[in-house]
């Protein structure tokens, strides 16, 4: 007489919760110090909206944690609360050494979509209230680019590590490959893309600390 085999119990394994997306993470966070620092100045979404030349819907958006704005787009709505690009897109950083060695510096992405990797940041002088200098390796995506011309207070210099990009400063138009460097006053309208099909490199330095 044959036995049936009996059956082996199959451990249920415990459900485990999704890994959130770090630049989603990134995101929420930059939403929080935007609508914080709005909060602070009284202003209402329409009000801040139509002062940084957004939609009231997309700010309410990025408030969220539900869309990226453009580098330049961020930079207006900077301006407009009074504050740089960095301290709305880094927390409070706790420096303990002079040194960032490779793969430990933070890196946030403006811009990426379906097809779009956008423009990343680099940071290497982590934000902080006080400092005058900034400095960040733009990574630019393939025919990526500012979007338009901006002006501000300061200076700024670059260095092209890597790729081939047009920089425009008032009327004039350069084109830089690696090695090549530049530097101009903020107050001129300027603004940059990239002309290749692989990503370029450029250390990007500003004073006083713009993005």
């Amino acid at each position: 007489m044959s036995r049936t085999p009996e059956k082996k119990k199959v451990p249920v394994l415990p459900k485990t919760a999704p890994l959130v997306n770090e630049q989603d993470s990134i995101l929420r966070a930059v939403g929080m110090r935007i609508k914080h620092a709005r909060m602070l100045r009284a202003l209402t979404l329409k009000a801040l909206a139509d002062e940084a030349g957004w939609s009231e819907s997309m700010l309410s958006k990025v408030e969220r944690g539900l869309a990226a704005p453009s580098l330049s787009a961020l930079h207006k709505l900077a301006s407009v609360l009074g504050t740089n690009v960095g301290e709305l897109t880094s927390p409070q950083p706790v420096v303990e050494s002079p040194v960032m060695v490779a793969g430990s510096r933070p890196r946030i992405t403006f811009g990426a979509r379906r097809g779009h990797t956008g423009i990343s940041l680099e940071r290497l002088v982590l934000p902080q209230p006080g400092l005058l200098l900034q400095a960040d390796v733009y990574i630019i995506g393939p025919k990526e680019s500012s979007e338009e011309q901006i002006s501000h207070a300061g200076e700024e210099l670059g260095y092209v590590l890597s790729g081939s990009v047009e920089l425009c400063v008032g009327d004039e138009v350069y084109v830089l490959g690696p090695n090549d460097s530049f530097h101009f006053r903020s107050e001129l309208p300027h603004s940059y893309r990239n002309l290749g099909q692989t990503e370029a490199r450029v250390i990007w330095v500003n004073t006083p600390p713009t993005f």
